[in-house]
Formats: C-alpha cells, structure tokens, sequence
C-alpha cells in the first residue's frame, strides 16, 4: 500500500499519523507514514519514525531540521479534545473557549448533581465518573490535553496520577503555589518520578493577571495551546520566531 493509500484510509477513520517527507538531503523525495501506535508505510528512512511522536504531540503541520536534512512533517488527525476533570464554572467557561477553536470537550466529575447540562451546557461530552474511571473512558491521546480543577485530593491525586501515565500533550492542575508543592510532595510518596512530576503544569496557565473563570479559562487554554505548538507563550514582541508556526521550507 502506498503512503497516499494508508493516508486516505487514515483520514477515512478519524486515525491520527503524521508523513515526514525528507525536503532536502540525499533522501529528497522520500516519504514515510507513521501511525499514533509507531507503525509505518513508505519508503523514507526508517529513522524518520522517530520524530513522529513529537510531531503528532505538536498537531499541526512544521519543518523539522534533523541530522543535517530538512524534513515537513504533515499531521494529520481528529480535532484536539480537551478533558477538564471537575464540573465548575471554569470547566463551561474552558469548554465555551476551546468549542470556538474546533476542539473536542469532556467534563467528567464524580459528583453527579455538579455535571449536568444546567451546570456545563458547554461540553460536548459529559461523565458522572472517578478519576480512572474517566481516563478508561476517553483514553487520553496524543492529541488530548487534560487539566484537573478539583481541589480535593480524592478527586486531584489519582487523577494527575491516571493522567500522567496516559499519552496526553498536556496536564494541568488548578490551585495556588503552596497547595501545588504539597500536591507534588504526595505525589512523590505515592511513587510518581520527578520526570512524571514536571509534566504537571501548576498551577496552569499563562500570567495574565487573570481573575474571573472565563479569565483563568483564556489564560489555560493559552498555555495549552503554547505547549502543543512548542512555544513559550510569552509577548510575540520579543519572541525570535515567526508569529504563526513555520512554513514549508521556502513558502512564505
């Protein structure tokens, strides 16, 4: 099967697979598709595979420079889902924001009076379910940013650690400095590396001053989509890169 038959078959359905295709260099020409679960098709370096899991956390298409070739790395996948764990405002105020970006929503929360229509009208999806339960449900992937607003450790704990041990681009906790350090030291009792620890973003979201729901929602949804897209997320007027992400090589 060629690259451009598996890569209809994956647009066909709804999969996830980027295909690297070696710009310049000795390869030029050459392409490989590689799935979410690491197979490939195509006749480009088998090396390639293996700036695909980078490139399907990134989700957009960009040209990467690797062993002194230029290589464009074309993604192609289902829309991102966000999974906010914990039915508050700031859940409907996320899920108002990320709909306008074309996102997937999930609320869950295991208390069932707080996840209901009235309460998150805004979600796409809503789930009365523990924290496992949650993560078996929706099965984060690489396109699956998960954030926890909980403030309860029953709820926060097993969470971050199910969260954590899934392929999400992106996990975020709510709270202040002091609560998250206690959080992290509990988390590290419980056994979770500091390689797991420093993935958790908290408290979540970029410095805006933010106050309201709807602001710390904007200030998250900020800072996820910074990391998705490998930035900083600080002021674009000192930023050394493009404004908008990388182009192919030799396109304005």
């Amino acid at each position: 099967m060629t690259v451009f038959e598996e890569l209809r078959r994956v647009v066909e359905v709804g999969g996830r697979a980027v295909v690297l295709t070696v710009v310049t260099g000795p390869d030029v020409g050459a392409k490989l598709l590689v799935h979410e679960d690491g197979s490939k098709a195509g006749d480009g370096p088998a090396g390639l595979a293996l700036l695909a899991p980078d490139a399907l956390r990134r989700g957009r298409s960009h040209v990467i420079e690797h062993d002194g070739t230029t290589v464009f790395a074309d993604v192609f996948g289902p829309p991102p889902r966000l999974l906010a764990y914990g039915a508050i405002d700031t859940a409907e105020a996320l899920c108002r924001l990320a709909s306008l970006l074309g996102w997937r929503t999930i609320v869950a929360d295991a208390r069932a009076r707080f996840a209901t229509r009235e309460r998150i009208p805004s979600a796409d999806e809503l789930l009365v379910a523990w924290p496992e339960e949650a993560i078996e449900q929706v099965k984060p992937d690489l396109g699956t940013a998960i954030v926890v607003l909980t403030h309860d450790d029953k709820f926060d704990l097993p969470m971050l650690t199910a969260a954590l041990a899934s392929d999400a681009f992106y996990v975020g906790a709510l709270g202040s400095r002091r609560n998250q350090e206690r959080r992290l030291g509990l988390l590290r009792e419980a056994g979770l590396s500091e390689a797991e620890r420093d993935r958790i973003s908290g408290p979540c979201g970029l410095d805006v001053g933010a106050e309201s729901p709807a602001e710390t929602a904007l200030s998250m949804l900020a800072e996820i989509l910074a990391s998705r897209a490998g930035r900083s997320g600080g002021p674009l007027k000192g930023a050394p890169h493009r404004i908008h992400a990388e182009p192919l090589a030799g396109k304005k």
